[in-house]
């Protein structure tokens, strides 16, 4: 068992302890004890033979420790079995509600015996709910909309999931003699923002029709699976602990190419290749490309290239196969060279200890030299997000002046532009005064509160906030979080266009909570002339590395490096955004 599936069982067990009214120390201990396993660089269940490692990590006691080796050999924890016995197992689903804690279940449980989203439906839907305190109206409403959400969303993954998913169980896979690729299809290889399952194909010696007996098993078992759901000759699927279902497929390396662009998709640019072969005289399965007379005479099935190249067209990179117009291109040999991570020059979106990231000035900056950046701006949170600790005026200018020396001590090794994140107050103002933000090189303006104004009040609250001479940036500007919170509504159309008039970027938060702007507003503000930033709203240095998620969504729209601002050199990236400020100041 891996240490994020610990983890999970731990604090699943401590939500349930809290449910059931357990002492607060003992729910605690399990809590630190899965923060411990999650920060943990060790494979805790390799530890599991000496138990002095054991007791070494942080939050690991006796008692603990004996729970850390209960879930090495059995993958489950007696007393969250215990617990789940009692309430059901579906009472975990509950907490995947916003704003639905362990105290508000107990409330829900002990009065009207919810232990699940139904259940939790049906007693708003009686009335029962209603009879409960601090149950108004409004707050029920926002526990149906909560409920409606979650269903719409259901068997989704974020991208991040999948992709950690896919690394590890890839990184198994390959230790396996004669399984040489391995390679993640579907909605994780086209850059979705979410993934509804999992597909990985596997090729090398190993998969040859003769050979994959003995793969089959090893993928089998693989310690993560949470329950097997099928085993063929050349497929293995499962579900893994957090319900993802993956398909491992075993493949001819004569076949790979065929199979690799069939599971890729999407169904619709699927279909209208087919339509394509069969103009052409051709046939095109998973298997290969063959001749529509003569199915014995393969054409192309090694490489996608190949195939694409059988039927006339360029290679079509995953993330444009939407029967979007990339067919037509690939057959006029206009495909765009798309943005790629090494054309990204530096992030200007992201958070120290100051507010609320995890890290210095100092330590921010040495992450992103490792990641080659050649500039980063510090943006930390202004002073109405209080649960940020958010600067006020002075606070700000300090900050300011810190960032500065940074930059001074790093001699040339990176360019750090001052910066803040201000927030967007309700009317569209902004709680900084001009007087700071004028001294600031980045200006990223965001809305963190009042989510539920109707889109006439939030686009006017948008579009005056942009008018300010010293926003450089909107942020986030639809507010969606993947899978928990729907955009706000407003008219994009009317929002970009005027961030074009004035020269305002538009942000694309790569973090793969956020992917916003989505992929279909991005070519929306490349059409209308936006200038575009694409940052990743790091609030430590590990998720400075997740510019990745992002650019597969600017690929998605189509975006070149030319249509990205963060692709310049720093003075000219600079001088882009203070081009706007200077005319309108």
């Amino acid at each position: 068992m891996d240490n994020a599936s610990m983890a999970r069982l731990l604090e699943q067990t401590a939500d349930l302890m809290e449910i059931d009214g357990a002492d607060g120390f003992r729910i605690r201990s399990y809590r630190n004890a899965a923060e411990a396993i999650t920060q943990a660089t060790a494979d805790v269940a390799s530890l599991c033979d000496d138990t002095a490692k054991l007791l070494a990590i942080p939050g690991i006691g006796k008692g603990m420790a004996a729970n850390v080796k209960a879930m090495a050999c059995t993958s489950t924890l007696p007393l969250r079995d215990e617990l789940l016995a009692k309430y059901g197992i579906s009472i975990l689903e509950l907490m995947k509600l916003p704003g639905m804690g362990p105290k508000t279940i107990a409330l829900f449980w002990s009065t009207a015996q919810v232990n699940s989203i139904d259940t939790l439906a049906a007693a708003i839907e009686t009335g029962n709910l209603a009879k409960l305190p601090r149950m108004g109206a409004k707050a029920i409403e926002k526990i149906k909309k909560g409920i409606n959400d979650y269903r719409r969303s259901a068997g989704r993954f974020r991208i991040d999931q999948a992709q950690d998913a896919a690394n590890q169980l890839t990184t198994y896979l390959l230790a396996f003699p004669g399984f040489e690729r391995v390679t993640p299809a579907g909605s994780l290889r086209r850059g979705r923002d979410t993934a509804g399952d999992l597909d990985l194909l596997v090729t090398g010696p190993a998969c040859a029709p003769e050979h994959t007996a003995q793969g089959v098993e090893y993928v089998a078992a693989y310690p993560a699976i949470a329950d097997l759901i099928v085993k063929g000759d050349n497929k293995v699927s499962f579900h893994l602990a957090n319900a993802l279902q993956v398909d491992v497929r075993l493949l001819p390396t004569a076949s790979y190419g065929a199979a690799l662009q069939y599971f890729t998709g999407s169904k619709a640019h699927n279909v209208t290749l087919r339509q394509r072969a069969l103009k052409l005289g051709y046939t095109l399965s998973e298997w290969s490309l063959a001749r529509l007379d003569d199915e014995s005479v393969v054409v192309a099935a090694a490489t996608e290239e190949e195939i694409y190249a059988a039927l006339g067209m360029d290679w079509i990179p995953p993330e444009l196969r939407e029967n979007l117009g990339e067919i037509d291109s690939a057959l006029a040999h206009t495909l765009p060279r798309l943005i790629e991570e090494a054309d990204i020059r530096g992030d200007v979106h992201m958070h120290t200890h100051e507010t609320d990231g995890r890290n210095s000035i100092r330590e921010m900056a040495e992450a992103a030299i490792a990641c080659g950046y050649q500039y980063i701006a510090i943006t930390d949170h202004s002073q109405s997000l209080a649960m940020t600790n958010g600067l006020d005026e002075a606070r700000a200018l300090a900050h300011l002046a810190r960032i500065r020396d940074v930059e001074r001590e790093l001699e040339g090794r990176l360019r750090i532009f001052t910066g803040i994140e201000v927030d967007i107050l309700a009317d569209g103002a902004l709680d900084l005064d001009d007087e700071v933000l004028a001294q600031m090189d980045v200006v990223i303006a965001s809305i963190h509160s009042r989510f539920d104004q109707s889109r006439e009040e939030t686009t006017a609250r948008l579009l005056r906030a942009i008018e300010n001479p010293y926003v450089r940036i909107l942020g986030h500007p639809t507010g969606r979080m993947i899978l928990r919170r729907e955009p706000y509504a407003l008219d994009m159309a009317a929002v970009l266009r005027r961030a074009a008039e004035l020269g305002v970027a538009v942000e694309h938060n790569a973090s793969p909570e956020r992917l916003d702007l989505s992929d279909r507003d991005l070519r929306l503000a490349k059409e209308l002339g936006c200038r575009i930033v694409i940052n990743t709203d790091a609030h430590e240095c590990r998720t400075l590395g997740r510019m990745s998620f992002g650019l597969r969504q600017l690929r998605r729209a189509w975006l070149t490096p030319h249509d990205v601002l963060n692709t310049l050199p720093a003075d000219q990236f600079l001088s882009s955004l203070r081009t706007r400020a200077q005319t309108l100041a």
